[in-house]
C-alpha cells in the first residue's frame, strides 16, 4: 500500500556559530522511521544562513562531516567575518529601529558564504536512513544565544510533473544585478498561488530554473536586502576574492602582527583555497587548470557555485489551510547576473511539480 506524502518538522539549537547537525539521525531519535517506508525526501531550512548541500555534492565529500566542514571552510576564508561588509554597518540600515541594531547579528559573511557555496533551502534526497544529512548552519550563535532553528522534512515516494511555465524577468542595463522574485510587482507568487490551487496540488514542489540559453546569471534562496544586495553580493560577484584580499591587506598594515612569511597571505591564499577544493571534490588537475583560467580571465564568478536552478516546497498546513509555497519570514528567490542581458530580459521556466 502507497502512502501520502508525509511531512515533519524539527526545532534545532546549533551548539555553535558554525555547526553541522544530522537531521536524518535528529528524525530517528525523535520521531522514529516515520519517514523510512518512502524513497524520497525533501529537506526544507527556513532560514537565509543555514540549509543543505544537494545529495550528489555530499556524496563527493563521502557523506563525511569533516569532509563537509572542510568544504564550507574553503568558503568561510572567502568571506572572513571581519571584513568590511555594508550589512554589517548597522547604522545605515534604515529599516531597523533603534533596539533592533543592538541585537542584529553582523552576517553578512554568513549570508555570503550560504550563496557563494551553494547551500540549498531546499534539496532533495533519495531516502538512505543509512546515510546522514546535515543541517549546516553558518550563524547559530548570535552574542552567546544559540538560536532556534526550523526545519521541514517532506517523504513521499514519486514526483509528477503538473504544469511548466516561461516566465520573463525584465533586469536593468547594468552588469551586475540581483532581482527579488518575490517582489508582488513582477506578479510571480500570485501566479504561482492561483496555479496551486487551480491544480489542487497538497504536496509538492516549485521549481524555478533559468533557461538553458541565459548564461552569466544564477538562482538563489536568501535575505533581499539591499546593502547586502546591491552592496556586499554586487562586490563579491565582480571578485569572489574582494573580502579575502582585505584581510591580507588588513595584515600588511600591522605586519608585525603575523610572521614575515605571511605578507604575501590574500596571493598565496587563493592558491590554498583552489588547492583544497580539488583534494575536496576530487578534480583534476586539467580541470583546476580550467577553472583557474576562467578566474584569471575575468569570469570569476564561476568559481562560486552559483545554482540555475531553486527549489521552493509547497505544503498544507496542518491546521487545514489551503496549500502553498512554505518560505520563512526572510527567504526570497533571487535572480543574480554578472553579464548584461540582451534585451535587458532573463527567461525562467517555472515547473509545478505535485508528490505522490
Amino acid at each position: 500500500m502507497r502512502h501520502a506524502p508525509r511531512e515533519v518538522s524539527l526545532e534545532l539549537r546549533p551548539q555553535a556559530r558554525f555547526d553541522l547537525i544530522d537531521v536524518a539521525d535528529q528524525l530517528r531519535v525523535k520521531l522514529g522511521d516515520v519517514l523510512a517506508r518512502f524513497p524520497r525526501a525533501l529537506y526544507c531550512s527556513h532560514h537565509t544562513t543555514a540549509g543543505y548541500l544537494e545529495q550528489s555534492l555530499c556524496a563527493r565529500l563521502r557523506h563525511s562531516r569533516e569532509r563537509v566542514n572542510s568544504f564550507v571552510q574553503v568558503f568561510h576564508r572567502l568571506f572572513p567575518s571581519e571584513a568590511d561588509y555594508q550589512h554589517d554597518n548597522l547604522p545605515l540600515r534604515e529599516e531597523l529601529s533603534a533596539h533592533q541594531r543592538e541585537r542584529e547579528p553582523r552576517n553578512a559573511a554568513s549570508h555570503l558564504t550560504f550563496i557563494g557555496s551553494g547551500l540549498r533551502n531546499c534539496a532533495t534526497y533519495a531516502n538512505r536512513p543509512d546515510l546522514p544529512v546535515y543541517f549546516i548552519d553558518l550563524d547559530g550563535v548570535n552574542h552567546t544565544e544559540r538560536r532556534l532553528r526550523r526545519t521541514t522534512v517532506v517523504g513521499y515516494h514519486q514526483e509528477r510533473i503538473v504544469e511548466q511555465i516561461e516566465f520573463p524577468v525584465t533586469v536593468s542595463r547594468h552588469s551586475v544585478d540581483s532581482i527579488n522574485l518575490k517582489d508582488p510587482r513582477l506578479g510571480l507568487f500570485e501566479q504561482l498561488g492561483h496555479q496551486i490551487q487551480h491544480h489542487g496540488i497538497a504536496s509538492g514542489r516549485v521549481d524555478i530554473t533559468l533557461q538553458p540559453g541565459e548564461r552569466f546569471a544564477g538562482l538563489t534562496v536568501n535575505e533581499y536586502e539591499t546593502l547586502l544586495m546591491r552592496h556586499d553580493l554586487s562586490e563579491v560577484l565582480r571578485n569572489p576574492f574582494r573580502f579575502m584580499a582585505e584581510k591580507g591587506r588588513h595584515i600588511l598594515q600591522d605586519p608585525f602582527a603575523v610572521p614575515h612569511k605571511a605578507l604575501n597571505y590574500a596571493a598565496f591564499d587563493v592558491v590554498h583555497v583552489f588547492n583544497e577544493l580539488l583534494d575536496l571534490l576530487r578534480i583534476s588537475e586539467s580541470k583546476l587548470e580550467q577553472l583557474l583560467a576562467r578566474v584569471t580571465g575575468g569570469a570569476a564568478s564561476r568559481f562560486l557555485r552559483l545554482r540555475r536552478t531553486v527549489q521552493l516546497p509547497v505544503t498544507s498546513s496542518s491546521n487545514g489551510l489551503r496549500a502553498a509555497i512554505m518560505q520563512g519570514r526572510y527567504q526570497s528567490p533571487i535572480l543574480l547576473q554578472w553579464r548584461a542581458a540582451e534585451r535587458q530580459s532573463r527567461r525562467l521556466r517555472i515547473t509545478l511539480i505535485e508528490f505522490e
